[in-house]
């Protein structure tokens, strides 16, 4: 009898686990809805089909905070034959993760391993966030998971934003977001107008709110490309900006206008724990043996920038607040914010006017109109001499005084003064400013190329060049130099190298060096076959697959000029074309001519704004063609 009992107990077990099993496999409906997305979601595996997404909020009266609570429900498709994703959400010191969980389809749990850790980032040395995370797996085309998310923000000042995008293609979003009328709140809207997004805006005199419900549709995925301009710039999305909140007829200021956001901003510097004597030595000993006040500063920004070691780090206030003066400069360590204040306490030990200043890179699209903490991401230190201001960012390790990164510059600034503020923006230098130039004059021996070679970098061009120079260990150095202008090419042999002093950010680095190039030279009968142009560049910079801006490091000048001489008894019967293409962004020039007895081959390549813009790539595209067509050309020479 017991062994019966058992017999059904397991066939029991196994019926349902059938059972459930047939109720979490995809139907024909879901497969046909699979393969009809993927058709348009080609490089996806997973596509959101639905998503909702709600925010409201409420008020911690004792500690005079606006909280808010953030819920998100998806279902989650496999557009592919089979998927493997990783499901992450972020969260910090400032909020909490309440719920984090997976369904099938039929609403049973789906119990994977959640994973709850500190995140790791190369750019992060150390942060407050963590990530909670799970591995998921869809079995086959069609399969389906219901995911949800609920998250509580302590202050609605670090809940900035909403995203209408996902790492994912969605199908239909909607965003509802719960304005009670005791909050006064804007919704500043970005990037909205080439989707399909609508809002219906109602009140609910009963609850006393204000409903906002966006509905969003087709939504491609949101696109992982390098050198592209910061999502804030590419993606729909909303900033959320807590201007104030009213209680028993009282009414508290949050963020109404730049000038709250410069006070919270105040108190935090305020609260630091200033050493000044500890800086006094070191500055003495920068300082004593200085001529003009213009070398007193250069020699403490230098300073910093070669002994500070820049690390990130965010650790709840501590990634608003910069750290005392005094402990970055023992640790010999901080991030931009800390690194700014030590540049600021040292000048001002030396007698200047030096003032913290806080700034947006050019990753955020926003300026200081807008208070909000998504405004600004970084922090530099301002000087103000003679009538002149400067901007030191000690985290941009050779550059020079007086010059900015890209990333910087055009963008505006908020320097402290006092209890008020000033904004300002940083200079914009041109694309000459950086200018790099490359001059090979050769001659035929041997069927080879030899001959001596210039190159020499200004501008963010020298500093990137001694930043990744001086990078390198001592004793791999001279391999690395030799490794850089040969282009790693065995048959460009570098000898008898020559530089300007090579840790100098306040001079043009100049490099000479003797130049041997193999295999680019042929004769047969009474012609010489010769592949003139060994550098090629650019020539990879294509943007078929690219969707999104490409910005370069900064504004690109580049001027080369290869000469060959002319053997003689011999007369030039073909060059390459010549090339010349102007646009709002970009000149290009190629030209190879005879003078005298030399084929002179120069090229000129200027990014004026320092970006290829995705509207120009099929013009950039079919330039680049012709590009690489005049660098394949042969020269011929013909006895004569």
């Amino acid at each position: 009898m017991r062994v019966k009992l058992l017999f059904i107990a397991i066939l029991s077990v196994f019926s349902s686990v059938g059972l459930a099993q047939k109720n979490i496999d995809p139907t024909p409906e879901d497969i046909t809805l699979a393969k009809s997305i993927r058709e348009k979601n080609s490089k996806s595996d997973v596509a959101v089909l639905s998503s909702n997404e709600h925010i409201t909020f409420g008020l911690n009266a004792k500690e005079e905070k606006v909280t808010v609570n953030h819920v998100i429900k998806d279902k989650l498709m496999n557009i592919n034959h089979r998927a493997d994703i990783q499901k992450y959400e972020y969260y910090d010191s400032q909020s909490e993760i309440e719920s984090f969980d997976f369904k099938y389809r039929n609403d049973k749990k789906a119990n994977f391993l959640v994973k709850d850790e500190f995140y790791k980032s190369d750019d992060l040395f150390y942060n407050d966030a963590r990530v909670k995370y799970a591995t998921i797996d869809f079995p086959v085309q069609g399969y389906t998971y219901n995911y949800s998310f609920e998250k509580k923000y302590k202050d609605v000042k670090y809940f900035t934003s909403i995203y209408f995008n996902d790492d994912y293609p969605i199908i239909k979003k909607q965003v509802t977001i719960e304005v009670p009328n005791w909050l006064e709140l804007e919704l500043k809207e970005f990037n909205l107008k080439n989707f399909k997004i609508s809002l219906d805006k109602t009140t609910d005199p009963k609850n006393n709110i204000t409903k906002y419900v966006y509905t969003i549709e087709d939504i491609p995925s949101g696109v992982n490309e390098r050198n592209a301009p910061g999502p804030s710039y590419l993606y729909p999305h909303l900033l959320i900006v807590a201007k104030s909140y009213t209680k028993d007829g009282k009414k508290t200021t949050l963020f109404n206008s730049t000038a709250d956001l410069y006070k919270w901003y105040k108190s935090l510097v305020d609260s630091m724990k200033e050493n000044p004597d500890l800086l006094k030595e070191k500055v003495t000993e920068l300082t004593k043996n200085a001529k003009t006040d213009e070398e007193k500063i250069k020699n403490i920004y230098y300073w910093v920038q070669d002994n500070i070691r820049y690390i990130a780090f965010e650790d709840g206030i501590a990634g608003f607040k910069p750290d005392e003066s005094q402990n970055v400069f023992q640790k010999r360590y901080g991030d931009c914010k800390g690194m700014a204040n030590l540049t600021k306490q040292m000048l001002k030990v030396a007698g200047f006017d030096a003032r913290l200043t806080w700034i947006g890179t050019k990753r955020i699209a926003y300026d200081y109109t807008i208070p909000s903490l998504s405004v600004d991401n970084h922090m530099i230190c301002t000087i103000f001499h003679k009538g002149k201001k400067y901007f030191l960012d000690g985290t941009e390790k050779y550059n020079s005084f007086g010059e900015y990164a890209e990333r910087i510059q055009g963008k505006e600034v908020l320097i402290e003064n006092g209890e008020a503020f000033l904004v300002e923006k940083v200079p914009v230098a041109s694309p000459i400013s950086n200018t790099e130039t490359f001059t090979s004059v050769l001659k035929i021996e041997n069927e080879a190329l030899i001959g001596k070679t210039n190159m020499s970098f200004a501008g963010e061009s020298r500093a990137s060049f001694l930043y990744s120079f001086n990078n390198i260990r001592n004793n791999n150095k001279e391999n690395a130099l030799n490794d850089y202008l040969s282009d790693e090419d065995k048959n460009n042999r570098i000898s008898n190298i020559k530089t300007t002093d090579l840790s100098n950010r306040d001079t043009k680095v100049v490099i000479d060096y003797d130049l041997k190039l193999d295999n680019k030279v042929s004769a047969f009968d009474n012609e010489i076959y010769i592949d003139l142009d060994f550098k090629k560049e650019f020539s990879k910079l294509n943007f078929k697959e690219r969707k999104n801006d490409f910005e370069f490091p900064f504004k690109e000048n580049y001027n080369a000029v290869i000469k060959l001489e002319i053997p003689a008894g011999y007369k030039v019967t073909k060059l390459p074309e010549s090339l010349s293409a102007t646009t709002e962004n970009y000149n290009v020039t190629i030209e190879c001519k005879q003078i005298a007895n030399q084929i002179v081959y120069s090229k000129h390549f200027e990014f004026k704004n320092g970006l290829i813009k995705a509207t120009d790539f099929t013009d950039w595209n079919s330039l680049l063609e012709k590009i690489n067509k005049i660098y394949n050309e042969q020269i011929t020479l013909t006895k004569s």
